[in-house]
């Protein structure tokens, strides 16, 4: 006797509501998503202002809110490839190992003689010191300085390698260093990017690694190509530097390890200020940046650093009590208080003429942190919405036709119990956008093609279980009978089937990227809602209509 519980079919009822629920959103797709955005806005501004409100007031707050995303070939935005410039890193690493080895060499003036740094940057340290004969001591000075490689493949590698060539001693990274610092810069400018491109608020973009230094940027709904360059590029670079002097005359030519910056605070204007290139700390160290006000009220923005960044900038004020410390913000010298007193505790402030706007978002630049090399974007593109708005309406129409042609051939071929397939499969769809909806996933035009396949495999499970209830039909006792047997011996083919597409899908999702990703996600979830409705919803419709009815006989 077919039978199912009655706690069974509140639950099947039960995740059927839920799911359609949370669909629903989509169906007023403008509309909520105008109320999310107003939402968001007035929670990360801190105002409401009316037209904040009444957009809010689009969608009631009670519903559930969550969209379907669409990617950026459904609607439009921009596209950017960036290569890093990785050697800019290495002149960087190599110019924060010659403080140390300057004043060690200095310790052994009396072995190498006065010294003299000759590079102009690049991958390469090179001093010349006066004493030839000094140079073997001057090697392994610089050796001393070297240390394990930082990463799993180092293996007993080290990170410097120094040689001596007549009076000039010359450092370069060594080869796994490279491969180090290559790997850990791209990762940093990875998340660097991301964190800045989540801050202003975007949907769904796709950021990730191509190649040896490349990252992909991909935003859906900005406005343009230029937009979004502009936002990478903001570099937010906070340095730190010693003051050599501060000066109004414009014709300064600074050393070769020297910097002549101008001021950017308005009641300084004219003022220019020669700092030492190397700076003391830098915005790296900084572990978070809050707007704020100064003593007089004004808007300013703090910053605390991580414990190494603290120790630096605690020993540093204390040693120089009485001198001037610049703080740079993108080549701009923002502050240059003076040290009255050590600051033990690594926390500190940024002040000038700044307003509330404009500390909100230095925070949210320092936050998302510096890049750690300048970016070269060698391909920039804009995807007019016109095109996104093609393509959805394309795989609309394959969805529809597709959908059409399934829903007639089950009436046809089954009858009644095709009708219940029907109403199975259009609960289907609604389940799929429902937990589509759920995760926050991003749809693409794949994604519309893995829809359109769950459309014809949705069925399938239904098509098994028709054609063994009709074998059923010719031996068993009844069609109670014959429906319990066809849907028992139709599981493990159902199961089956379905297990190695979901495998298939979830090797497309951790092998693949981008729009393969959208395509392994919708068929995955496909597959979990098709089954679902297939072997619970299908089936209940029929055992509720059989208990009604009680037919003698049955038609499939």
């Amino acid at each position: 006797m077919i039978r199912i519980e009655p706690w069974k079919r509140w639950l099947i009822w039960l995740t059927v509501a839920i799911g359609v629920v949370l669909a629903l959103p989509n169906v007023f797709y403008g509309r909520v998503e105008q109320a999310n955005d107003a939402r968001l806005l007035m929670e990360r501004e801190g105002v409401a202002t009316p037209a904040l409100e009444g957009d809010a007031a689009l969608w009631p707050d009670f519903l559930p809110s969550g969209l379907v995303n669409l990617g950026l070939d459904l609607r439009g935005g921009a596209h950017l490839l960036a290569e890093v410039r990785l050697e800019d890193v290495y002149e960087t690493r190599l110019d924060g190992l010659w403080p140390e080895l300057r004043d060690l060499l200095r310790e052994a003036r009396a072995e190498v003689g006065p010294i003299r740094r000759i590079d102009e940057g690049g991958d390469a340290l090179r001093i010349r010191i006066a004493e030839e004969a000094g140079m073997a001591r001057a090697v392994a000075i610089a050796r001393s300085l070297a240390r394990p490689v930082a990463s799993l493949t180092g293996g007993a590698a080290r990170d410097i390698e120094v040689t001596g060539a007549g009076d000039v001693l010359t450092i370069t990274l060594s080869e796994a260093e490279r491969q180090a610092v290559d790997e850990q810069t791209m990762r940093q400018t990875v998340e660097i990017i991301r964190r800045r491109v989540d801050e202003v608020g975007t949907r769904e973009p796709t950021i990730q690694r191509q190649g040896e230094r490349r990252v992909l940027i991909q935003v859906p709904g900005l406005g343009s190509a230029e937009e979004l360059r502009q936002l990478i590029g903001t570099t937010a670079q906070l340095t730190f530097h010693p003051v050599l002097r501060r000066t109004t005359d414009t014709d300064v030519r600074p050393g070769p390890r020297e910097l002549f910056l101008p001021s950017a605070d308005p009641r300084q204007e004219g003022f220019f200020y020669l700092l030492e290139a190397t700076p003391v700390v830098t915005g790296e160290q900084l572990t978070n940046a809050q707007p704020a006000f100064d003593q007089n009220g004004e808007p300013a923005v703090s910053f605390q650093f991580n414990p190494a960044g603290a120790r630096i900038f605690g020993d540093y004020t204390l040693e120089n009590i009485g001198q001037l410390f610049a703080i740079v913000l993108d080549e701009e010298v923002v502050s240059a208080p003076e040290i009255i007193s050590h600051i033990p505790g690594g926390s500190g402030i940024i002040t000038g003429r700044f307003t509330v706007e404009e500390t909100t978002n230095l925070a949210v630049l320092l936050r998302a942190g510096a890049l750690p090399a300048e970016l070269d974007f060698v391909e920039e593109r804009t995807v007019g919405p016109e095109l996104g708005q093609d393509s959805i309406d394309a795989g609309r129409i394959a969805t529809v036709v597709a959908f059409a042609f399934v829903l007639v051939f089950m009436a046809l071929a089954y009858g009644l119990f095709g009708l219940f397939a029907n109403v199975a499969l259009i609960l289907n769809i609604a389940l799929l956008f429902g937990l589509l909806s759920l995760v926050g996933a991003t749809l693409t035009l794949p994604g519309i093609a893995g829809i359109v396949l769950t459309v014809g495999m949705a069925v399938d499970a239904n098509v098994l279980v028709f054609e063994r209830i009709r074998e059923e039909l010719k031996t068993a006792k009844g069609p109670a009978r014959a429906i319990e047997l066809g849907y028992e011996k139709a599981l493990s083919a159902i199961v089956d089937a379905n297990v190695t597409t979901f495998i298939t899908a979830v090797i497309l999702f951790a092998m693949g990227s981008g729009p393969v990703r959208g395509f392994a996600i919708t068929l995955g979830f496909g597959i979990v809602t098709s089954v679902f409705t297939a072997i619970y919803v299908t089936r209940l419709l029929i055992v509720t209509w059989f208990e009604r009815r009680r037919p003698r006989t049955i038609e499939v």
